[in-house]
């Protein structure tokens, strides 16, 4: 086995043709490099210098040894600089999973601007999954922070809510309720969207709807809160989303804040307890949690 430390001595030399300069370069006395030398001659078995009193040379053995040398010890070099990087955290991998609301409301976007800024050679991946796909793979290990909407109970990962939102709700701009405070009784029997896969159920919707005191007709379900925004602004019926939506919504929907409704969206950032990137995971967890909470006006 050659140790890099050879091979430094032998580049050392061989650039300067010359053991007592080369010894000065390397901060070593003479007689050491000079034994050092003649260890790797004797574990190549081949001589890789003629030597007179005043230089060395390289023998044809040793020019080719030369150049490979370089290329080992610059790899050598990289793999150290690299394996460094890692363990602090300036480099890597990493994968996050969002749900929608960590865009609106700025949270994911301010993290990644900080990011790129102080970590240019991390590479990300990020996905936009269900909350429920998301913990799966995070267990898994396929993601590495994982921001959701409904706040799991697990003791195998650390949880941080990061907010509450208000559902708010959007009516076509030309229909009476926005235009006034909206009471329960008017919601009664009104066409209404859905979005069904943004981890909240039929049931829940449903609780909530009886808690306030209405019945909406159900029309549409959609999977985005995009679509239920442009549904609503086309005309086809009401809908209840993320107040940190409202502000994107197209022109011809309104929106009305609902006191009465006492039903909010959670945005929580969850991690496994262990992994192998953990200090750039903790730079980042730290950076999502600094943002404020989501906005709670439309």
């Amino acid at each position: 086995m050659i140790e890099l430390r050879l091979l430094r001595y032998f580049i050392a030399a061989a650039e300067t043709e010359h053991v007592g300069r080369a010894a000065q370069r390397l901060h070593i006395s003479q007689s050491p490099l000079s034994r050092q030398i003649r260890q790797l001659e004797e574990l190549l078995r081949v001589a890789l210098f003629t030597r007179d009193r005043r230089r060395i040379r390289l023998t044809a053995a040793g020019r080719w040894l030369l150049d490979a040398a370089r290329e080992v010890v610059a790899r050598g070099d990289a793999l150290v600089h690299d394996a460094r990087a890692l363990g602090s955290g300036a480099a890597g991998q990493l994968a996050i999973g969002f749900v929608g609301a960590a865009l609106t409301t700025g949270v994911l976007p301010a993290a990644l601007r900080r990011l790129r800024s102080e970590r240019p050679a991390v590479r990300v991946a990020l996905r936009q999954l269900r909350s429920d796909v998301q913990l799966a793979q995070l267990r898994a290990g396929e993601l590495d922070l994982a921001l959701v909407h409904r706040v799991p109970r697990a003791t195998d990962l650390v949880v941080q809510l990061l907010g509450d939102q208000p559902y708010v709700l959007a009516v076509p701009a030309g229909n009476a309720l926005a235009r006034r405070p909206v009471r329960p009784a008017q919601l009664d029997g009104q066409p209404w969207i859905v979005v069904a896969a943004a981890d909240d159920t039929d049931d829940r919707w449903s609780a909530a709807w009886r808690a306030a005191g209405f019945t909406p007709d159900v029309v549409v379900r959609v999977v985005e809160w995009a679509s239920a925004l442009a549904l609503v602004g086309a005309g086809i019926g009401l809908a209840l989303v993320p107040v940190s939506y409202a502000a994107s919504r197209p022109r011809d929907v309104a929106i009305r804040r609902l006191p009465w409704l006492g039903m909010t969206s959670s945005l929580a950032l969850v991690r496994r307890r262990t992994s192998a990137a953990a200090p750039l995971i903790d730079d980042v967890a730290r950076w999502i949690t600094e943002e404020p909470p989501p906005a709670a006006r439309p």
